[in-house]
């Protein structure tokens, strides 16, 4: 019993973390912060029928990472149908390249973003064709 069921994203901005999160993926979010004591919103990210994991975004407790360090941490990485238009989203809505699109070859195109928070997360497209 190892399977991943929840993830936690660690916000200094709560309302700007959920505007990035719910405009570029188009997530949900539930007020759970009476629960955890704290400012903690679930993160409903899909329909229970799809795969993948719900997760939350909670008040950061400590410095938030510096730039240019390396990842120290998990890494979340988020299924898009299209990799260019939700690049263009994160952009948009605040994000940065972290890590630009890159070719899976045979498999997907993946890269690495940063979101209004500092956090590194990333975005991955199946494609056959990729190379």
């Amino acid at each position: 019993m190892g399977r991943l069921v929840h993830f936690e994203i660690h916000v200094d901005d709560m309302e700007r973390a959920k505007k990035f999160y719910g405009e570029v993926f188009s997530w949900r979010f539930e007020d759970w912060s009476e629960y955890a004591g704290m400012p903690y919103f679930g993160a409903v990210t899909g329909e229970d029928h799809e795969l993948g994991i719900n997760g939350a975004l909670m008040k950061r407790q400590s410095p938030p990472p510096e730039a240019n360090q390396p990842l120290n941490g998990f890494a979340c990485t988020m299924g898009v149908e299209d990799y260019d238009a939700t690049e263009a989203k994160i952009l948009s809505n605040g994000g940065k390249i972290a890590m630009p699109k890159y070719a899976l070859p045979g498999m997907a195109w993946q890269g690495y973003y940063i979101d209004t928070e500092g956090n590194i997360f990333g975005i991955h497209q199946p494609d056959e064709n990729a190379k």
